[in-house]
């Protein structure tokens, strides 16, 4: 037993056996929480497939298609005989790009078929209106995670090293010259460089608002010239819009340098390359594990997954709402439904009340936000049917594993364009069923809860209500606070991006926001530095929820000891340093560490049920405590 007191690190404190216990697995980055309960999904559903496909008995035409991918991909024989075969089919295409021209001809299909663009053109939400779907256009993505990563030579010269091998390796595999390989490689880290210089970072992503930046087609047509946009539209859509919502700006008012005849054949390569490690994870296993190199060592993972955990992965992604609603129907209880959904309802009635007294809105903004708060849609569990999309996946197993893969990747894309003229249906779930996850859509304003993050820690029907709300609870309360963090508080209650607050109130709100910065601002740990305006808007909602269900258990005349370890058991987690360090830079998430000990600190009832005095490490000078909502 550890011999660290509660008052001075509650999640040492609760979780330190597990910690020093704990084995992460060899083909994951992470362990505890999330992760271990994912990974009795992914357990229980594999055995669920494999069962399946021997007995031959589908629940569905959407499982018996779902089977027949997750038997290809786990049919190793197969995928060694097919090699590379698949990606040089795929590769071919690009090569023939001998011209601007021809690639502006090709372009409709290049994008349909999912290759590698100098820029990603999108059908959305249009956060204006809600109920229409917009063009949005965006840049690609770098090789290092974050556009952070180039600013430090030695980081960024490791990494690179480290991709270059792994690309260098796989384009061996081509039917390249040495010399022809070396200068694809070359070109593709220099067109890399193109885009490291331009497009956005995580913490400029992480203020979403910021995307919205209609302009006219015209003008978007004359700033990626010689690209010819217009016909693109009009190409898909059968029309050429009026505006396209430009994600970011300043990669396109310098696409003119990323995109013309003296860097096309650095794109070209760029896009080789880009595409044959993309497609390098549906080949043969040694193609597999060549691919992943990269990605493994980014996260610490030892080795890669196993075929049939692969084959699974795949699949209930591709698959994802059949294989969650089968998920949900089959082990999530209708009894458990009413009572998680009756607790979301407990703490959205709350919130009302704690907004009636909010000492940060006048009566003016108070009456809009709780207008806001009344209007959330709360889905849990699972949705009551499967998309009509999903009727279109038909799976041929007599094809390569890529070409399937790609042909119902291309179903997608095709729906989504068929989708541009039809209004946006808000009865869509952002998750499905068997994702141990949960989350706030500011553009449709609803609370999406997964039947598989339903399950304890975060909630059980045999763990007490306390229990409940220091784990599930605080979680609802948390994606119900997204509604009103410095992204969520743009929007208002239909999910359209507009000004519903006093000039005085968002000011005050702002100093708010700027003290729950400060409050985690230059927290170092042994893994990196923590960026508290890259975390701030979860650091927010992680702070709303426990103000409310705190609420909840003080009204109920719960128990605070059992609220507060189970809050900070929800937070456990054993992770790889690499790991940790990568989401220091692109997770919107405070480490799990500081989500289980800060907040706690600016709440009073943490002080009186452990008698934290100001000799405690857990202790936060009340003057220094943020209670935003």
């Amino acid at each position: 037993m550890s011999n660290i007191r509660i008052q001075d690190d509650l999640y040492e404190f609760v979780n330190h056996d597990w910690l020093e216990q704990a084995v992460i697995p060899e083909d994951k980055p992470t362990a505890g929480g999330f992760a271990d309960l994912a990974l009795g999904v992914e357990e229980l559903l594999i055995g669920d497939l494999n069962k399946m496909c021997e007995e031959g008995n589908y629940p569905d035409s959407y499982l018996e298609n779902a089977c027949k991918l997750y038997n290809a991909i786990k049919d190793v024989k197969r995928r060694k005989k097919d090699g590379i075969r698949p990606a040089l089919k795929r590769l071919s295409k690009i090569e023939k790009l001998k011209t601007i021209a021809v690639f502006n001809r090709r372009l409709p299909e290049l994008l349909l078929e999912g290759y590698p663009l100098p820029f990603r053109l999108s059908v959305e939400t249009d956060m204006k209106d809600t109920d229409k779907h917009c063009i949005l256009i965006t840049g690609p993505s770098t090789i290092l995670p974050d556009v952070t990563y180039y600013k430090n030579e030695q980081q960024k010269a490791a990494m690179i090293g480290l991709w270059s091998q792994m690309a260098a390796a796989l384009l061996s595999k081509t039917k390249l010259t040495p010399e022809q390989q070396a200068l694809y490689l070359a070109d593709c880290l220099k067109f890399d460089e193109l885009l490291a210089g331009l497009v956005k970072s995580s913490q400029e992503w992480s203020e979403y608002a910021k995307m919205y930046n209609p302009m006219k087609i015209g003008r978007v047509n004359a700033m990626v010239k010689p690209v010819k946009l217009k016909k693109l539209c009009e190409t898909l859509l059968g029309e050429i819009p009026e505006t396209i919502i430009v994600a970011e700006p300043r990669y396109f008012k310098g696409f003119k340098d990323v995109f013309n005849l003296e860097t096309f054949e650095l794109y070209k390569h760029w896009a080789y390359v880009t595409e044959l490690i993309d497609n390098s994870h549906y080949l043969s296993e040694e193609l597999r594990e060549l691919g992943g190199t990269y990605g493994r060592a980014l996260m610490g993972i030892a080795a890669m997954a196993s075929p049939e955990k692969f084959a699974y992965n795949a699949v209930s992604g591709l698959f994802s709402e059949p294989i969650g609603l089968y998920y949900g129907r089959t082990y999530f209880g209708e009894e458990a439904k009413k009572d998680i959904t009756s607790m979301a309802k407990d703490i959205i009635g709350q919130y009302k009340v704690r907004l009636q007294g909010n000492a940060i809105l006048s009566p003016e903004t108070k009456e809009k936000a709780v207008i806001k708060l009344s209007a959330i849609q709360v889905k849990m569990g699972y949705p009551d049917k499967v998309q009509a999309i999903y009727d279109k996946f038909i799976v041929d197993d007599t094809l390569p594993v890529l070409d399937i893969v790609y042909g119902l990747r291309k179903i997608r894309t095709l729906d989504a364009i068929a989708e541009y003229k039809e209004p946006v249906d808000h009865s869509r779930w952002a998750m499905p069923g068997h994702m141990v996850n949960a989350c706030y859509d500011p553009f449709t304003n609803d609370i999406t809860f997964p039947a598989a993050i339903l399950q304890a820690p975060f909630y059980s029907i045999k763990q007490s209500r306390s229990q409940n709300l220091g784990g599930i609870g605080a979680v609802i309360g948390h994606e119900i606070s997204h509604a009103f963090d410095n992204n969520g508080a743009l929007f208002d209650e239909h999910g359209n991006l507009k000004d519903w607050w006093t000039k005085e109130d968002f000011k005050r709100f702002k100093a708010s926001t700027k003290a729950m910065i400060k409050e985690f601002e230059g927290i170092e740990l042994p893994w990196g530095k923590v960026n508290s305006e890259l975390i701030v808007s979860e650091n927010i909602a992680d702070n709303g929820g426990m103000a409310v269900t705190i609420d909840l258990v003080e009204k109920a005349h719960g128990n605070f000891e059992e609220y507060f370890i189970n809050w900070a058991k929800v937070w456990c987690q054993k992770a790889k340093p690499e790991y940790r360090a990568l989401l220091l830079s692109v997770d919107v998430h405070a480490p799990t560490v500081l989500r289980a000990n800060m907040q706690p600190r600016n709440f009073p009832q943490w002080y009186e049920t452990f008698g934290v005095t100001k000799k405690d490490q857990m202790y936060l000078a009340p003057n220094k405590r943020v209670i935003i909502w």
